[in-house]
């Protein structure tokens, strides 16, 4: 298989800031919790525990999404998208993608994602296909809030992050489903 390009090259540069987790690292296979229960993967749709700092003093709010640029798709997998994240948050904890949202600020929004859940949605690649790459990223933006509809697309997210992101943090795991 041919790794699909990242997302993110096509978009203009933008500065980055510090990105970690306890769950997850750049380059390595995601645990069991972060695959898919509900699409099979025996996992527990579990998003992992992020923390972020160093970000630009203009930051006025964050978002928060993970896309599989490798999927069968042509476009890609959104597996999650929050925004509307206060800049004074800084961390989530794992789990806090659940499907009641009980680990996000007041005021975050998720919006559906590919699976047509509106929660994070963990690795489930098909048997056989290669390893993807799950792309965590943290977008700070210089608006304190996005009017997106909350019934809006992933990537119409992303449509509306264009011109108000001031810095971006990535961490890019991945995981193989050797079937």
């Amino acid at each position: 298989m041919t790794q699909a390009p990242n997302p993110y090259d096509s978009l203009p540069a933008a500065p980055g800031f510090t990105l970690r987790s306890n769950d997850i690292a750049e380059g390595e296979t995601l645990a069991t919790p972060h695959l898919s229960g509900i699409f099979g993967a025996g996992g527990e749709d579990r998003s992992p525990q992020l923390a972020w700092e160093d970000f630009p003093a203009s930051t006025k709010s964050f978002a928060v999404t993970c896309f599989d640029p490798d999927a069968p798709t042509g476009s890609g997998f959104w597996h999650w998208a929050v925004f509307n994240i206060p800049a004074s948050t800084t961390e989530l904890p794992s789990g806090a993608g659940d499907s009641s949202g009980s680990g996000l600020p007041p005021g975050a929004v998720t919006l559906k994602g590919d699976g047509g859940v509106r929660q994070f949605l963990g690795a489930a690649p098909p048997p056989g296909h290669g390893t993807h790459r799950y792309i965590f990223a943290v977008h700070a933006l210089n608006v304190e809030s996005l009017d997106v509809d909350e019934n809006a697309t992933p990537a119409f997210l992303g449509f509306n992050m264009f011109g108000v992101t001031v810095a971006r943090a990535t961490l890019t795991p991945v995981y193989e489903n050797k079937g």
